[in-house]
């Protein structure tokens, strides 16, 4: 654990707020899927009139870190710096469960809330929903007591036509999370990533109008290694795959890149919250970026005061009511969803990580994600059709 004391907090006074009614994840699909008179400003004009279209989301590539290594990623960066190519904003929090879902979805977060990746659920618990289990230790299956369609009831891909095609990795399927993001979308598994780029090519060669690929090597490299050289060596890989899909479309077919959010280098910068703090604490929720403390019953007020005193120079302290006053997560929460959200959050700025003691596998994670800063925030969305042209 360490000291908070001595760090440099980050530079911007406030939080990145996600761009809800323009430029923002959650408006991708829905801005991808409507005809080319309805298609916002925002949306590159490259993708107007495309007779097909493949959304590949990268998991863990933030806007910054591309623009960053722009010498390793040429295919990327080309795209990045051209009309055809522009940052937009994730979701709240900014974490992978809730932006997939936003994605897929098009809807913001309190719409189908999916309010981060550990959410609080009956009884104290606490469910992952990435591996879609309950509690600690020995975390129990939830496929079963928290069926996926009530947990999250809107259908993926809305104004599609036809059901989507799913590329991703082949022990995805079947999971809860992927029930719950992508419903039945039919899933056609890869392997390796010489798999993933044949799927796609003959899902093209079939005539299907959209395609939803995702590949998770970008996120993983970076929790494992930070943003150093394994970082590097994968964006590099990941720019080749890139321009493999992008020659194997078809004329009139256009490859649409963007990704969940973006990454901070914490390292071992975790923090510990003292006897102080938890003495009023239930139990916590949320990750390490956007931790959620449950307060014992009549203290959430002491437990703010008390939070803030002791983080508020390296991170933003919030109430939930302050949060959903201030429309984090997208307007008023739906129905029967504000019991997964704790009553005091601790969002850092800092490049530090809140630690929660029933989930100490996150002490091995070196880069992070969760909270509002730019690096987090902002991602790409970077259009690219067959022939080279990035033009608009």
């Amino acid at each position: 654990m360490t000291d908070t004391g001595h760090l440099t907090t980050n530079p911007q006074a406030a939080p990145v707020l996600p761009d809800y009614a323009g430029a923002c994840l959650t408006n991708v699909v829905p801005a991808l899927l409507a005809g080319r008179e309805d298609a916002p400003g925002w949306l590159p004009a490259i993708t107007r009139g495309a007779n097909q279209i493949v959304l590949l989301v990268l998991d863990g590539l933030g806007w910054e870190q591309l623009l960053d290594r722009a010498s390793i990623a040429p295919t990327l960066a080309a795209v990045a710096s051209s009309d055809a190519g522009r940052a937009i904003t994730s979701v709240v929090p900014t974490t992978t469960a809730t932006a997939l879902t936003s994605i897929a979805t098009g809807r913001a977060p309190s719409e189908h809330g999916v309010l981060g990746y550990r959410v609080a659920v009956a009884d104290d618990q606490v469910l992952n929903v990435l591996r879609w289990q309950v509690g600690s230790g020995r975390a129990r299956d939830a496929r079963r007591s928290i069926p996926a369609a009530t947990f999250q009831p809107f259908a993926p891909f809305p104004g599609s036509s036809s059901p989507v095609p799913i590329v991703s990795r082949v022990e995805f399927a079947g999971t809860g999370f992927t029930a719950v993001h992508l419903g039945d979308s039919p899933l056609y598994g890869y392997r390796v990533l010489s798999t993933m780029v044949v799927e796609t090519r003959q899902l093209l060669a079939q005539g299907s109008p959209f395609i939803y690929g995702y590949y998770d090597g970008i996120d993983k490299v970076a929790h494992a290694h930070g943003l150093g050289e394994h970082y590097d060596a994968e964006l590099r890989a990941v720019d080749e795959l890139v321009a493999e899909i992008a020659a194997s479309l078809p004329d009139g077919a256009v490859l649409v890149v963007t990704a969940d959010h973006g990454q901070v280098d914490v390292g071992p910068r975790v923090v510990l919250p003292g006897k102080d703090i938890m003495s009023a604490v239930r139990f916590i929720s949320g990750e390490g970026r956007f931790r959620w403390l449950h307060a014992q019953p009549g203290a959430a007020k002491e437990l703010l005061a008390d939070a803030d005193e002791l983080y508020g120079e390296t991170t933003w302290v919030r109430t939930r009511d302050q949060l959903l006053d201030d429309g984090w997560f997208g307007g008023p929460l739906r129905e029967g969803v504000v019991s997964r959200l704790g009553d005091v959050a601790l969002i850092p700025h800092a490049p530090i990580a809140f630690l929660d003691p029933a989930d100490t596998g996150e002490t091995r994670l070196a880069a992070r994600h969760g909270s509002l800063t730019s690096a987090e925030m902002f991602v790409p969305l970077l259009c690219l059709a067959g022939d080279g042209n990035i033009s608009s």
